[in-house]
């Protein structure tokens, strides 16, 4: 078995696959997800507490599984030459997503992954399960069981090749595959070991970098603070607390991924499976905030953006807006476009535009907003308006590192 899976490897490699591991179906070690899930991290995520059980028991997902192959993907641009206005005043977008939609770029392989493992090993096609980051699945920990990477104390997994820059799949089968081995401490290092932060050392820059302090013990990330969360799985209100802190960022962020110093040694990635759109860090918030259904759909079809929806977009657009222009004045060229989205159809993408214009334009965000106040029938966007210009309560808190 061990030549055939070795076959097995190098030809899911050549699918475009830069990591390959294997593991052994055992109990993944629930603290972690379980200390996650009773803290109430996953914030609205209710789908993580109903398939707790599967992601904890693969048997659940196929019976009679006895090994996961993890698959990874380095999306790291290297000079990221391929994506402009990723800093200065232009919106910040997290870097997968500056691609086609990995999840529908990845399967193709994934299905031909399935046919490799069905002519080399024997398996039938009910033999196995694949998943792209969307299945009951625990990838970070099956990765960190196959030495695909270490649990990071940012929770990510991170890799010695790619740095925090992979993207995970997952095959479950009933094929038996000799394990690869999980990263060890290193030799010299005698004290005990915890799994999460395995070769971090004493490296708190994740932690202590947080623009929301999101994550309040090492591996474990609040979700309800996180602005990866808030401008992606959020689907309501963005906490007024929280909105200064988001910064330019409109979809995502990379914070705790970019100030890992394990990034130095990362590779940069074939991207074979991947599809650059490094065209939308070029856009203009003044484009975004100026977006119609029509052409949300032309831009950001096939992208992961896509799934947020144009009423998201908009709204991430406008706390971008408030924070890049705040303080400004009234005469800032991102006023009337905020103005315009203060009296748009969505109730949400209103409440947001009203926080910006009073953000950028202070004390006179009154005068400018009045007409849309009086028309204003919703609670939501009332408050907004009542709430007025510097009333965004601090969102820094003491990090977790220095408690």
């Amino acid at each position: 078995m061990h030549a055939r899976q070795e076959d097995l490897r190098r030809r899911l490699l050549a699918l475009g696959l830069d990591e390959v591991r294997y593991a052994r179906v055992e109990a993944v070690p629930e603290e972690g997800f379980g200390r996650w899930l009773v803290s109430g991290f996953q914030a609205d995520m209710t789908w993580m507490e109903r398939t707790a059980g599967k992601r904890l028991n693969p048997q659940l997902v196929l019976p009679g599984a006895r090994s996961v192959i993890m698959l990874g993907v380095n999306y790291w641009p290297g000079d990221e030459a391929q994506f402009p206005g990723m800093k200065g005043d232009r919106p910040i977008w997290a870097r997968y997503a500056l691609y086609e939609d990995y999840h529908d770029t990845i399967k193709p392989a994934l299905a031909a992954a399935g046919r490799a493992l069905e002519e080399i090993c024997g398996a039938t096609g009910t033999d196995y399960r694949y998943y792209v980051d969307t299945g009951p699945v625990l990838e970070r920990g099956w990765g960190e069981r196959a030495g695909l990477g270490f649990l990071g104390k940012n929770g990510m997994l991170i890799s010695r090749g790619s740095g925090n820059w992979l993207l995970l799949a997952a095959i479950l089968t009933r094929v038996e595959l000799t394990p690869d081995e999980p990263l060890r401490a290193p030799p010299r290092d005698v004290r005990p070991r915890e799994r999460i932060g395995l070769l971090c050392g004493k490296c708190t820059r994740c932690i202590d970098a947080c623009p929301t302090a999101a994550i309040p013990h090492p591996g474990l990330v609040d979700a309800r603070r996180c602005i990866s969360y808030q401008t992606i799985e959020n689907k309501g209100m963005i906490p007024r607390a929280l909105r200064p802190a988001i910064g330019g960022r409109i979809f995502g962020c990379d914070v705790c991924l970019e100030v890992c110093p394990w990034n130095r040694f990362a590779r940069v990635g074939r991207r074979v499976l991947l599809a650059a759109r490094g065209e939308i860090a070029a856009l203009p918030l003044a484009d975004l905030l100026g977006l119609t259904p029509a052409r949300f759909v032309a831009v950001f079809r096939r992208t992961a953006i896509h799934r947020l929806r144009l009423p998201g977009l908009l709204r991430n657009a406008c706390v971008a807006a408030g924070n890049l222009a705040a303080g400004a004045g009234p005469d800032h060229p991102l006023v009337k476009p905020l103005l315009d989205l203060a009296a748009a159809a969505d109730p949400l993408v209103r409440a947001h535009a009203v926080w910006a214009v009073q953000r950028i334009a202070g004390g006179e965000a009154a005068g400018l907003l009045g007409p849309a106040r009086e028309k204003e029938r919703e609670p939501a966007v009332l408050a907004e308006h009542t709430a007025g210009p510097g009333e965004d309560r601090a969102t820094r808190t003491t990090p977790a590192s220095a408690r």
